[in-house]
């Protein structure tokens, strides 16, 4: 294999060398640089120096005018770099816990700083002046050095983007002063300054005004990566800080804030403007490729169908002609390239264990040697992969590998009917190679997979491949494989297929890895669309049985007219509301599809009955886990907020018990009533009792789950275990919710309005009233206006007559139903009002009592965003909406807070233990 490096003098000179549009044509085609702009100089090759590197460039300009077929895409002249924005907050994070060191480690601090100036007041006099007098000239001179070396290069734009980090340091660092002279605490203006030695009686900078924005400048253009440049500033600015140690005009804290607010404002800036784009072109690689060898002709890119999972892991693919021999295939990576979801490969590795992808500031040179190792391993175990023939670095901030041409299409551009078994059986034989010595590709999706002209299946893109895997990661393979199959042909013949070279019990091991989590983001992406469809369809199904139901309904009513009874009887009515009832449930059986992992799930357990079915855990953290951490932390810092202002002890002491049992009778009461509540939409006889002890396991339900889903999940499996069907049960836990937000509606609008006018003479509403209700209908007016809202509510609205809405008119046939319904919304409402209000007086005085009205309001406005909230019963979310709404209606926040925690205490935390007990006497009894 060829190696050989392609060196531009340096990155920077790369990005500020002029380019030019080229107007020449090639084959009927633009060439590549005419949109984008092309660099004259391409680099320098095997030798080193400056000198090397214009002979290379003036090689690449003078051989011939390099034939680049097609336009790649305009290159932007500047890139944000997810690597910058990660050294900003790590600089951020340095600095924050720096002023926490300061601020709570005040012994610490004191102690560094006598332990240095007694280090530092050894030194001779003649050493501490002169190191100061040549780091006072050095820390300037050097920053002008390399700006003029960097102009003589034509690289005035790094110049400009250090002089602008410079600036924004000067400012950074004069709100730093402000805020330490006035504002900060005691400690941290101790460990930042001390008593100016040329000035009695005042008092060092806590960050240097000038040393910040030279950090900045010097970072910014890019000083610490030049190994030269680098040691002269590390030498210079070591020598800066000793002298101002020695002479008492700074501290070692000082000097921290000052390096750390440079480095985090200078990569901010780069973030913010953006870095020079070095990324290479066409031309750069037909130079590349003649300094490893080759002698190239034409190049030609290749087009890339979709986008965002493909063009991050593949890289930029050239079909490259030679003047003699066979063609090759490169792969260019550059850092830009690399960049390409950043984020996403971050947030994959902080979430998923056991199997992370590869590293998210994984370098070029780490890109390169994975890539060839894995092609040659691939070859090495016997399947078939292109072979690797020359790998080379297109400067610093590319490389690319050249590949002998395969040719052929991909598995996804293929026909259904070329897709044969023995080309499956070809495909698994491969996967089989790679599995004997324990590779795993990691991306096995169609456009991995080439078929050549005679039909041979070829490997590519090992690039994200791993060598000596485990047993996770093989297994992944497998399961993302049958899906990729399966989307092509089928579950029945990917299984089979799969079956056929692996064996039963590979195939059957990979079924817990069978999950949308575990298959590539473009899989996931293919799975979701046909889900949207599915359900698209199911929608569509039962809106037509419901149209021909009313239809056929309207044609009976048509011909018994004139007949003896104009009006049918209640048995009639009953009889065509079962028939059309029950024509909504078969077509809905009819159209309901299963998806492609279940169907595979299926065929797999044909086989292997005994097969592990229950999904591994691969997620180390899930977003719900995280979000709901953040929300109750923050619900929990404005919760202890106010309780550090509250003393419990003589509150407790003076607490009125008798108020507190009547909490406690009352927080019993809603389980009762939320059993009503449900059981009024449930035409089926259900037994009250066990419905009570459902309701009394959705209290331990609540703590695991959001409240507005843990209820709804739990109440729906109940009615089905007690001989309810599947969509009438669900059905039921709509109706019943559908009904509740409008009595909850109802009830916030009706006792705002009692609450705005119980303290006016006249019966006006209260101007938050009137401002609630002309923002609810201006929002019904942007929707109504909005083609894809309007839309968007009008499809979903839809779907709630086809199912919600049958519900709901069965239960309208009979009242008694009807009434227990609403009769047990109200008192469920009632009940945690009287609570609340309860919990106010056992810690209020008669004077500080609020009106059942203001409770209400706050109570329900409370609910309904611990219902939005997504933490676990809403913790956080609750408490900090009643807390401020019970002192916005006038309570004292000594009251409001106790008064909230009582009332959460009673219906959140004390029912889980009870909850549990039931919820698992309900599990063994079957019942849930």
């Amino acid at each position: 294999m060829k190696q050989q490096g392609v060196h531009p003098e340096d990155a920077e000179s790369t990005s500020g060398a002029s380019s030019r549009p080229d107007t020449a044509r090639a084959g009927g085609k633009d060439p590549e640089g005419a949109a984008a702009g092309e660099e004259e100089q391409v680099g320098k090759g095997s030798g080193t120096g400056p000198e090397a590197g214009e002979t290379a460039g003036r090689d690449a300009e003078e051989a011939y005018a390099d034939e680049v077929e097609g336009d790649e895409p305009l290159l932007p002249a500047r890139v944000h770099r997810p690597s910058d924005l990660v050294r900003v907050l790590v600089g951020v994070l340095g600095i924050v816990l720096l002023l926490a060191v300061a601020a709570f480690a005040h012994g610490t601090t004191s102690g560094l700083e006598q332990d240095i100036n007694k280090g530092t007041g050894q030194a001779p006099d003649v050493f501490s002046k002169i190191a100061g007098l040549v780091s006072s000239i050095a820390i300037l001179l050097v920053p002008v050095a390399f700006a003029i070396e960097r102009l003589i290069k034509r690289d005035g734009l790094r110049i400009a983007d250090g002089v602008l980090a410079a600036v924004l340091a000067h400012g950074v660092t004069l709100a730093t002063d402000l805020w330490v002279a006035r504002a900060a605490p005691e400690s941290i203006r101790d460990a930042l300054t001390q008593p100016s030695p040329g000035d009695v009686g005042s008092l060092t900078d806590p960050v240097h005004g000038y040393l910040a924005p030279v950090i900045a400048y010097m970072t910014a253009v890019g000083m610490s990566r030049r190994p030269r440049w680098r040691a002269v500033l590390w030498a210079v600015l070591v020598l800066y800080a000793f002298s101002m140690l020695v002479t008492g005009y700074t501290t070692p804290f000082s000097i921290l804030l000052t390096l750390l607010i440079g480095w985090a404002v200078a990569y901010g800036t780069l973030y913010a403007v953006g870095s020079p784009n070095v990324r290479p072109t066409g031309r750069t690689l037909m130079a590349g490729l003649r300094h490893v060898g080759f002698r190239p002709v034409s190049a030609a890119r290749e087009e890339v169908a979709d986008a965002q999972e493909t063009a991050t892991d593949r890289g930029r693919r050239y079909f490259v002609t030679l003047e003699d021999g066979p063609p090759l295939d490169v792969t260019v990576v550059d850092r830009e390239q690399q960049a390409q979801g950043f984020f996403y490969r971050a947030w994959r590795n902080l979430t998923l264990r056991g199997f992370a992808t590869r590293s998210s500031l994984q370098s070029l040179r780490q890109a390169l040697e994975q890539e060839a190792l894995l092609a040659y391993a691939a070859i090495a175990a016997g399947a078939n992969a292109p072979k690797l023939i020359a790998t080379s670095e297109l400067g610093p901030d590319a490389v690319m590998l050249v590949y002998e041409h395969t040719g052929g299409r991909t598995l996804d551009s293929l026909a259904d009917d070329e897709i044969t078994d023995d080309l499956l059986r070809d495909t698994w034989l491969q996967v089989k190679a790679l599995q004997s010595r324990r590779i795993a590709h990691r991306r096995l999706v169609g456009d991995a997979i080439l078929v050549d002209r005679s039909g041979k299946v070829i490997i590519t893109d090992l690039r994200i491949g791993e060598i000596a895997a485990n047993s996770l990661l093989l297994r992944m393979d497998i399961s993302q494989l049958l899906v990729t199959v399966g989307l092509r042909v089928g579950a029945e013949r990917a299984v089979a297929s799969a079956v056929g070279v692996l064996g039963p019990d590979a195939v059957a091991d990979c079924l817990p890895m069978l999950q949308p989590i575990a298959l590539s983001r473009s899989t996931r992406a293919t799975l979701r669309r046909l889900a949207r469809e599915r359900a698209e369809r199911e929608r569509e199904a039962v809106l037509e049985a419901s149209r021909l139901s009313k239809q056929a309904r309207s044609e009976e009513t048509t011909a018994d007219a004139g007949t003896e009874s104009d009006k049918p009887d209640k048995k009639t009515v009953r009889a065509q509301a079962r028939a059309e009832k029950r024509a909504l449930d078969e077509a809905l059986d009819d159209a309901r599809e299963e998806d492609l992992l279940t169907l595979i799930r299926h065929e797999v357990l044909r086989i292997r009955p005994q097969a592990p079915v229950e999904p591994a855990r691969l997620e180390r953290v899930r977003p719900r886990t995280l979000i709901s951490f953040i929300a109750g932390a923050i619900g929990a810092y404005f919760l202890l907020t106010q309780l550090t202002h509250i003393e419990f002890g003589p509150l407790v002491a003076n607490a009125q018990w008798g108020w507190v049992a009547a909490a406690v009778l009352f927080s019993a009461a809603s389980y009762f009533a939320a059993a009503m509540a449900l059981l009024g939409f449930v035409p089926e006889r259900v037994p009250f009792r066990r419905t009570v002890a459902a309701q009394v396991a959705g209290s331990f339900v609540k703590i695991v789950a959001p409240a507005a889903v843990g209820g709804v999940a739990l109440n729906t499996r109940f009615l089905q275990r007690a001989g309810v069907r599947p969509g009438l049960a669900v059905a039921s836990v709509g109706a019943s919710q559908l009904f509740g937000l409008g009595c909850h509606i109802l009830m916030l609008l009706a006792f705002g309005y009692l609450t705005g006018t119980e303290k006016t003479p006249s019966l006006s509403p209260s101007r938050t009233v009137i401002a609630g209700l002309l923002t609810v209908a201006v929002l019904v007016l942007v929707v109504t206006s909005v083609p894809f809202l309007r839309k968007f509510v009008v499809t979903r609205v839809r779907s709630l007559f086809a199912g919600v809405v049958p519900r709901m008119l069965d239960v309208l046939q009979r009242p008694q139903k009807l009434i227990t319904g609403i009769g047990g919304m109200l008192l469920l409402t009632a009940c945690f009002v009287m609570c609340l209000d309860a919990s106010i007086r056992a810690f209020g005085s008669e004077g500080t009592s609020l009106s059942i009205a203001s409770v209400a309001v706050v109570f329900l406005a409370g609910n309904a965003l611990g219902s939005a909230a997504p933490t676990p019963g809403g913790v956080g979310a609750v408490e900090a909406t009643l807390t401020v709404g019970l002192i916005a209606v006038g309570l004292p926040s000594e009251v409001a807070a106790p008064a909230v925690l009582l009332f959460r205490l009673l219906t959140l935390w004390l029912p889980v233990l009870p909850g549990w007990l039931a919820f698992n006497h309900l599990t063994r009894k079957g019942a849930l």
